[in-house]
């Protein structure tokens, strides 16, 4: 019976073949991705983070991840408009740190709160350099306001009639 089984597959294939099923598809003529690579045994999370471009931080342990967030704080809040939100963004990450110290899991890595000061003084300090740096905009030439009919002008002429 499997055999039977495999020249009905088989036949199928050549008809298939011969009708040009195959010709023109994606990734014909080019090698197979990681053949002659060691073998990796996370190579399907490694191709589905590259499919979804997701990052790969996202495989890291918590320590490391809030390491990472630290390390990343001053690009954070480069852009943000006022002192409040920058300070509020510290205080985020700083509960997240402070939830992970009273119950740490993974790897032992020392993660300590983020000064809110300091980061704040960085803040100011890289948002009055770029202030300086910035050409000082030429004054903008006021238009003259559209005119508009008064309000209640039918009214007005509503009650003539």
């Amino acid at each position: 019976m499997t055999e039977a089984w495999d020249a009905a597959v088989e036949a199928q294939i050549r008809g298939a073949v011969q009708r040009g099923e195959f010709d023109n598809l994606p990734g014909m003529g080019k090698p197979i991705p990681g053949k002659g690579a060691p073998y990796d045994e996370s190579w399907w999370i490694k191709s589905f983070l590259e499919r979804e471009a997701l990052p790969s931080d996202l495989l890291l342990p918590t320590p490391l991840q809030l390491r990472r967030r630290i390390e990343q704080v001053p690009d954070e809040v480069r852009d943000l408009p006022t002192e409040q939100s920058v300070r509020d963004f510290v205080g985020q990450l700083n509960a997240q740190i402070v939830a992970w110290l009273r119950n740490p899991e993974g790897p032992r890595v020392v993660v300590r709160p983020v000064n809110a000061d300091e980061v704040v003084r960085g803040w100011r300090a890289e948002r009055d350099r770029r202030v300086a740096h910035t050409p000082a905009a030429e004054p903008a030439t006021v238009a003259a306001p559209v005119r508009r009919p008064r309000r209640g002008w039918w009214l007005r002429w509503r009650r003539r009639g």
